[in-house]
């Protein structure tokens, strides 16, 4: 393995760390205050502080979540710059969905914690 590959491969780890710790902790919170975030506009609504998508009333919860959620967007930006979109996207993608499995919410599955 060449050195722009070992560089390349460092890159991705961290940038995976970075959103993985976020994005789980986002999901922590999402079933905490049972907020649907994969559901049409709820992201949006929770980055406007709009605690009416919480199923369950936890102020302290929500305001964290609002928190990683416009964290993730920063964090996102800054990797776009280091790894590019198109690794960015495919990074994001894998998380999110390893999340979706980690905690029950896959295709088909009736269970929606968030």
């Amino acid at each position: 393995m060449n050195g722009q590959q070992q560089h390349k491969d460092a890159a991705h780890e961290f940038w995976a760390k970075k959103f993985n710790d976020i994005d789980t902790e986002i999901a922590g919170l999402a079933t905490i205050c049972d907020v649907h975030l994969f559901d049409r506009g709820v992201v949006d609504r929770v980055i406007r502080n709009d605690a009416t998508v919480c199923r369950n009333e936890n102020p302290a919860a929500f305001a964290k979540l609002r928190s990683l959620l416009m964290m993730h967007y920063t964090v996102r930006a800054e990797a776009v710059e280091h790894l590019g979109n198109d690794d960015t996207a495919l990074l994001v993608e894998e998380i999110v969905n390893n999340l979706r499995e980690r905690i029950g919410l896959h295709r088909g599955h009736t269970r929606r914690p968030y």
